[in-house]
């Protein structure tokens, strides 16, 4: 008789879950209120980032601060209110971003990074989804010399995690790019085994099809409540009926915080923004690679609706009102480099990364109960890392040995 699973949340990351432990021969059902990749992992800049060794860390220089302080940069925007909101888990994330144990939090992050690519690619060969994926790398600009050199003084640390680059001048970007203006730039970086994908939706939703057809089940459904019984089976209350499985994964991302708290569970998980609008470009001109305005902190991709503009992040309540300055300004910022014309929809998506102060993902068996699974805190790298998480938390699931440690990733890490 197969084992059965239960997963809330049919993000890349929860697709990903259920994928590997259909492979493991396990019955599988993902529920979500929406169909697959609609939510986080559709609205990104569709980068499978192997180089993306180095997360995010809050700015711990006083000059970086008074940057951010006036709430002016492009690439970072907060509303006062969030921040008094969360300000614990941003204490922590400042104490985490110091240099001893941000040095370390880097070595146990690159542990799950290096393998990004190689299990998409297990994932989109198995779905015949090889032609969303552009295995041609994308390129980091900088209109500043200082940030670009120490770029490249950080980069030459990630050829020892297998990262492949090429520093590249003006004169590179003009032949890779060339309707690109490329005199704004001093230089930049040629990520050569990271990967672009033409509609991170799509990849999404090709990964939970071949699921499907494997014979595994997708449900649209609110969840309601959760309730395990003395024998330890999940008892899951849905909008559609009642459901029952011996493991229960939580994969949802931004929300998992208010799913998980009526279990007697508070992780420090805090929402950060992200926006992003597509416009059509003059006829004739076309942009080969994703391109990431580093100075500015935004991404210009080529994607199937078009031409993908997504902003830096915004820190703020997951229900606070759009505010679409930030992309805005922005698009006046990415109109004197690339000649984008008319949006392709009058309303920009906005969604939210789901971060944790020590900026890696929970990806572990829950500390209070049996059978409880949890797989979130991915922040800007859940579409990135989705298969390499699944099939991690599936080789625990499934008693395993794990392909990497997965200590680093215990929830644990958050229990007093």
């Amino acid at each position: 008789m197969k084992q059965e699973a239960i997963i809330i949340g049919a993000g890349m990351v929860g697709i990903s879950i259920a994928w590997h432990l259909q492979q493991k021969g396990f019955q599988v059902t993902v529920l979500d209120r929406k169909a697959p990749g609609e939510e986080t992992s559709y609205g990104n800049a569709g980068l499978i980032q192997r180089e993306a060794i180095y997360p995010h860390p809050f700015p711990t220089q006083l000059k970086e601060m008074l940057r951010v302080l006036p709430n002016k940069s492009l690439d970072i925007r907060y509303r006062p209110k969030a921040l008094m909101h969360y300000a614990g888990p941003l204490w922590q994330y400042f104490k985490f971003s110091t240099k001893k144990p941000y040095d370390q939090i880097v070595e146990e992050w690159a542990t799950l990074v290096e393998h990004a690519t190689s299990e998409h690619e297990t994932m989109f060969k198995a779905s015949d989804a090889e032609y969303l994926v552009r295995q041609k790398g994308w390129l980091q600009l900088h209109r500043d010399q200082a940030s670009l050199d120490a770029v490249i003084q950080k980069s030459q640390k990630l050829k020892a995690h297998g990262v492949e680059f090429k520093v590249l001048t003006t004169h590179d970007i003009a032949e890779l790019e060339p309707d690109l203006d490329a005199k704004a730039f001093v230089g930049g970086i040629h990520w050569l085994n990271a990967w672009q994908v033409t509609s991170p939706g799509d990849l999404t939703k090709a990964y939970a099809e071949n699921f499907q057809k494997l014979g595994g089940m997708i449900q649209e459904c609110t969840v309601t409540s959760l309730h395990q019984l003395q024998n330890g089976t999940w008892n899951i209350a849905t909008s559609e009926g009642q459901l029952e499985t011996k493991n229960l994964i939580i994969a949802t991302g931004p929300w998992s915080r208010e799913i998980l708290k009526p279990l007697g569970y508070d992780f420090p998980l805090f929402p950060m923004r992200g926006y992003h609008k597509h416009y059509h470009c003059e006829a004739g001109k076309t942009l080969h690679h994703s391109v990431v305005d580093e100075d500015n902190g935004f991404v210009l991709s080529p994607q199937k609706l078009g031409i993908r503009l997504t902003t830096g992040a915004e820190f703020t309540f997951k229900d606070a009102p759009i505010r679409d300055e930030q992309l805005q300004e922005d698009e006046q910022v990415a109109r004197k480099i690339f000649p984008i014309t008319t949006p392709v929809e009058n309303t920009p998506w906005f969604g939210h990364r789901p971060c944790l102060p020590d900026m890696k993902p929970i990806i572990s068996q829950a500390p209070k109960h049996e059978n409880l699974w949890l797989s979130f805190g991915h922040a800007h790298q859940g579409f990135t890392l989705g298969p390499a998480t699944g099939r991690l938390l599936s080789e625990m699931i499934a008693g395993e040995t794990p392909y990497i440690n997965p200590a680093p990733f215990s929830a644990k890490r958050f229990i007093a």
